[in-house]
């Protein structure tokens, strides 16, 4: 039955136009309008099918990450998005640290997480 179809994620944010700035302007991504949905984005990743961005008058931010996005270097790109402006988050719990840029190294793949405008949260992670 849904075997077929071409499934699609999206999010909520509180205001699409800083959305855009911060997708497009900040992380350097394809973000389009929605020719037949006015307010409502498409965030176009590369390989993937578009991600709907959407205003809701109540948006909470995701408490875990929406999107991760696969670098070869972490650290390169956590340098690079950091003077862009982005802050990444600093972890420092018993059982869960970063270094000082953000970067999580203690098991498994180098990730880091930063938020959108929204709260919502996002990360880098090494291929």
């Amino acid at each position: 039955m849904l075997e077929e179809s071409k499934a699609f994620s999206g999010f909520s944010v509180d205001d699409t136009a800083k959305a855009r700035a911060f997708y497009a302007g900040v992380l350097g991504l394809n973000v389009t309008d929605v020719p037949e949905m006015e307010g409502l984005l498409n965030l176009n990743i590369a390989g993937s099918t578009p991600i709907l961005i959407y205003t809701k008058d109540n948006h909470t931010p995701a408490t875990f990450t929406i999107l991760n996005f696969p670098v070869d270097d972490v650290e390169t790109t956590v340098d690079e998005l950091s003077s862009r402006g982005v802050k990444f988050e600093i972890y420092n719990q018993e059982n869960f640290k970063t270094n000082e840029k953000g970067v999580f190294l203690s098991g498994g793949p180098k990730i880091a997480w930063f938020k959108d405008p929204a709260g919502n949260f996002l990360s880098v992670i090494e291929k």
